[in-house]
């Protein structure tokens, strides 16, 4: 690989992801990873911009930038680019009427969305909620529908947690999407619209940016896909196997934010 000097060359923004680079979620809220409330802290009070780009969709946005405060992070709403409220401007731009599989924690950000009579499903990280009953009736709305539409908060396989690797909403939109003979509409990560509305809420473009993140295909890839640059950390669920991806290559592997900050604040050069 080139020297760090070159693949940070002109970078203005950084993206973060949260899960996994943050703090791994678990009982109580989880718990911050190594060094990461210093490093957001110095990222904030360097002369680079920088944004939160998650797919979290087990909490409203508020209830999140909650716990990370909780947890010591310095951050607000207004600085977290999330699916549920990127999911709420589609619905209200289409006249469309979501039947809901989503998490308790996040149904808040749904509450002005007329879900009467639905002519679409929304799936996000429902948890517990993915019963076989629940499946089941996402499924049989999509199939009376004529034209179906089906939305997800993101597509990620699995994330971490403290207790150990957790399931994601992609299994499940998978399971639909098969079932159904569809393709899922995808709001959140790897979207390019997710990417790109992150970048223009930062006020920079693509290749003056960087994505900080644990998922090799939907942090780091898509960000790539996007014109952006992408470094993945070795922490949340990272797995050794990731740095020989047969389809996506990191401009760069960190041990863990701090790290990535470190190098960000002695060689870019914005």
């Amino acid at each position: 690989m080139a020297a760090w000097r070159e693949r940070l060359a002109g970078v203005r923004g950084v993206l973060l992801d949260i899960s996994g680079v943050l703090y791994d979620g678990g009982a109580g809220g989880g718990v911050p990873i190594a060094g990461s409330v210093e490093a957001v802290a110095r990222l904030k009070h360097s002369r680079l911009k920088m944004r939160l780009c998650t797919n979290e969709s087990q909490r409203s946005r508020g209830e999140l930038v909650g716990l990370l405060r909780r947890l010591g992070f310095d951050v607000s709403e207004a600085e977290v680019t999330a699916p549920a409220p990127a999911a709420c401007q589609i619905l209200r731009a289409r006249g469309l009427r979501p039947h809901l599989l989503i998490h308790e924690g996040v149904r808040s950000e749904f509450d002005q969305i007329d879900t009467s009579n639905p002519n679409c499903v929304v799936i996000a990280d429902a948890a517990e909620e993915f019963s076989y009953q629940n499946m089941n009736k996402a499924f049989q709305v999509l199939m009376e529908l004529e034209n179906p539409v089906l939305i997800s908060l993101g597509k990620g396989r699995y994330y971490k947690e403290t207790s150990g690797l957790m399931l994601d909403v992609g299994a499940y939109m998978k399971a639909l999407e098969y079932a159904c003979g569809i393709e899922a509409e995808v709001v959140g990560k790897p979207s390019p619209e997710f990417f790109k509305s992150a970048l223009q809420e930062m006020g920079v473009e693509a290749h003056q940016a960087i994505m900080i993140g644990d998922d090799i295909v939907g942090d780091v890839g898509g960000a790539q896909r996007c014109g952006m640059r992408a470094l993945q950390v070795r922490t949340g669920k990272f797995r050794p196997s990731d740095e020989h991806h047969p389809e996506v290559q990191a401009d760069g592997y960190v041990d863990n934010l701090a790290e990535a900050v470190n190098l960000l604040l002695k060689h870019a050069d914005p």
